[in-house]
């Protein structure tokens, strides 16, 4: 039901040890008496860019890369430019990769962030990968290494996908999905004010061709500290309710332990599924043929699968459940950042369900029966009265699967950046973290709902 590790958890925990040491505060935390924060001044917390276009993959640096159009426009090998061996820190093989590399623009955020968080939507044969790396650039002019957000590919034959802990540079830190400034208040309002991206492409030498990225880009933010938010109104007084398949991970409990422990924990894997799966999405049968026969609903072990990160140890990879989704035809997906209900209203208006990532004690979700560090479900509709109707997959079956919540309560747990957990230590939330899956194509309805979020 949970994430083995919440990253937002492990991220608080580590810095709060740095912040002992030197009087700062965690992300998001109060100062100290001897750093005071500046005021805050109210605007926007989140900014996104992505590129997908054609015009898009023409500008940037290339090396060895080209832009192709098409219906899907994007970015493949031209030629490689160089050689490299990567040992595998999960397999111990090693073996030679012919690459070329694309560099994005450099973007500036109209949000000066404390985090950042990558996107990518690729196909990667057998046989080649991709590497996704950000650079930021803080308010004081510095810039931080190249950290690599994720090492991708949409099987696991070549290399496994995963994440690289314990980059950064004393002032940033990668913590799995997620690029955090290590004390953004105590650090004289130091923040990241621009960003660009590099992917590598990868090839076994002297194949045909590598791979191709559709749409590769980040979210930042700078969501203020905050144990509750503020209940936004329902923006119709008429219920609406999508048909998004209804799937539930506790049937896959014990099954394929390798992956985040079995299906208890694949509330993200699942959550990813259902959404792909209202698209049109279906796992091909030549997918599946590895899974026992005897369980049901194989594509959502297909999706944990094809989700779980080998360093983090999980399926609950942000980055690359979005990536996951993307695979299959026609369907593009980003990680991004909501402010409101409102939001997710607007989405759902626009036939676009989304999967939200929430935290929370059993008494603070009234009907859920559970508590959880850290658990993604779907947004599929909202009642008449504005609450929450939600596909969660932290259910006895699949029937079960389709909950309605309350809506203050459930804006809450989303929304908020701490908490305070069943033993009274206080711990993180996600600040509104949301998966958006979408037609590659969407229709005028569809572009307007995510240019009014924020996405486009």
């Amino acid at each position: 039901m949970t994430e083995p590790t919440p990253r937002r958890a492990v991220l608080v925990a580590a810095l709060a040890v740095a912040a002992a040491a030197t009087a700062a505060t965690v992300p998001g935390g109060s100062a100290s008496a001897a750093t005071p924060a500046a005021p805050r001044v109210p605007g926007p917390t989140v900014d996104n860019r992505f590129w997908y276009s054609y015009a898009h993959w023409l500008a940037g640096t290339h090396r060895g890369t080209t832009a192709v159009g098409g219906s899907r426009p994007g970015l493949e090998m031209a030629a490689a430019v160089g050689r490299t061996e990567y040992a595998d820190p999960h397999t111990g093989r090693k073996a030679t990769w012919e690459y070329a590399t694309w560099t994005s623009p450099v973007h500036r955020s109209g949000v000066p962030a404390t985090e950042a968080i990558a996107s990518w939507n690729a196909r990667t044969p057998a046989g080649t990968w991709i590497q996704i790396e950000l650079r930021g650039t803080y308010t004081d002019g510095t810039t931080t290494p190249w950290y690599v957000m994720g090492r991708w590919a949409s099987g696991d034959g070549d290399i496994r996908r995963t994440s690289v802990d314990g980059q950064t540079d004393g002032r940033s830190t990668v913590w799995t999905d997620t690029l955090a400034l290590d004390s953004p208040a105590a650090a004289a309002g130091l923040r990241i004010a621009a960003w660009q991206l590099r992917l590598t492409l990868h090839r076994r030498p002297g194949a045909g061709r590598g791979p191709t990225v559709w749409l590769a880009g980040a979210m930042v933010s700078d969501v203020p500290d905050r144990f509750t938010v503020t209940p936004s109104a329902p923006s119709a007084r008429t219920a609406h309710e999508l048909k998004v398949p209804r799937y539930s991970q506790e049937i896959h409990a014990g099954q394929y332990p390798e992956y985040d422990n079995g299906g208890e924990a694949w509330c993200s894997p699942t959550s990813s599924q259902m959404i792909i799966e209202y698209w049109g999405g279906k796992a091909a049968p030549s997918s599946l043929t590895w899974v026992n026969p005897r369980y049901a609903d194989p594509q959502v072990c297909h999706a944990a699968r094809s989700t779980y990160d080998a360093a983090y140890k999980g399926c609950g990879n942000w980055p690359f459940n979005a990536a996951y989704a993307a695979t299959y035809r026609g369907l593009a997906g980003v990680v991004t950042r909501l402010t409101s209900l409102a939001d997710l209203e607007t989405l759902v208006r626009a036939g676009l369900p989304a999967i939200t990532s929430q935290s929370f004690r059993p008494d603070e979700l009234t009907g859920a029966g559970y508590g959880t560090a850290g658990h993604l479900m779907t947004v599929i509709g909202f009642t008449a009265a504005g609450d929450v109707i939600a596909n969660d997959p932290n259910s006895p079956d699949n029937p079960a699967v389709r909950r309605v919540y309350r809506r203050a309560e459930w804006e809450n747990i989303w929304l908020r950046t701490k908490r305070t957990g069943v033993s009274g230590k206080v711990t993180s939330g996600s600040g509104g973290i949301c998966y958006l899956y979408a037609p590659a194509l969407p229709n005028r309805a569809q572009i307007r709902a995510l240019r009014a979020v924020g996405v486009l």
